[in-house]
């Protein structure tokens, strides 16, 4: 079972090092500028899962590393109960770098422009969806559907139905982790992340039904 989500790779690792490097300086749309630094992806360059979200956060941002803010526990627990261990998974976001705008001392995120998404997409994501090759791709929100087909769609008329893509690998759409914290309402709030993680053990039982 450790080795459900992985699969024996050649030197896919360095070639992802390599485009973490390259990627560290890239200054191919404006978002570089007031970011703290690019935020690539990470995990097992063998990983049958890859998770893809819009952009990094502000501890994101600050810490080099994808998913470790507010969304990123909430991603976790979900991953959780869905029986998907993290470690055995590659995640990353459509968009490498953090875009917010400054209140005060506080730093608010903005969604990205359909162009960032589509030139940071081209330049990186693909880049990592060629070298991991991943069974499922699960995508997290609009943003990250935008930044792994190209298209843009709502999440509604594409949740919870895994369809293949170009790439050899398939597709599983569902909410960011990030819509969950925004619900108000204590029992809409626990209803909609059990549906999250329903999606979540869709994807994990897909993956194993292909073992």
């Amino acid at each position: 079972m450790a080795d459900l989500f992985s699969r024996a790779v050649g030197n896919a690792d360095a070639v992802l090092d390599a485009l973490r490097e390259e990627a560290a300086g890239c200054t191919l749309c404006p978002l570089y500028e007031p970011a703290t630094q690019t935020v690539f992806g990470e995990g097992r360059a063998a990983a049958q899962i890859m998770l893809v979200g819009e952009q990094p956060g502000d501890q994101e941002d600050l810490a080099g590393e994808p998913f470790v803010g507010p969304a990123g526990q909430v991603l976790d627990e979900c991953l959780d109960r869905a029986g998907i261990d993290r470690s055995n998974a590659y995640v990353t976001n459509a968009v490498k770098h953090f875009k917010f705008v400054q209140r005060g001392r506080r730093r608010i995120h903005e969604k990205p422009k359909v162009s960032e998404i589509d030139v940071c997409a081209k330049a990186w994501l693909a880049r990592e969806r060629e070298v991991v090759a991943p069974d499922l791709v699960i995508a997290l929100g609009a943003s990250a559907v935008r930044g792994i087909t190209g298209k843009s769609g709502t999440i509604k008329s594409m949740r919870s139905d895994i369809r293949p893509i170009e790439g050899g690998s398939h597709l599983l759409v569902t909410v960011h982790p990030s819509y969950l914290l925004r619900i108000p309402d204590d029992e809409m709030r626990e209803a909609e992340t059990a549906a999250f993680v329903d999606d979540l053990r869709m994807g994990r039982e897909f993956v194993a039904g292909l073992s």
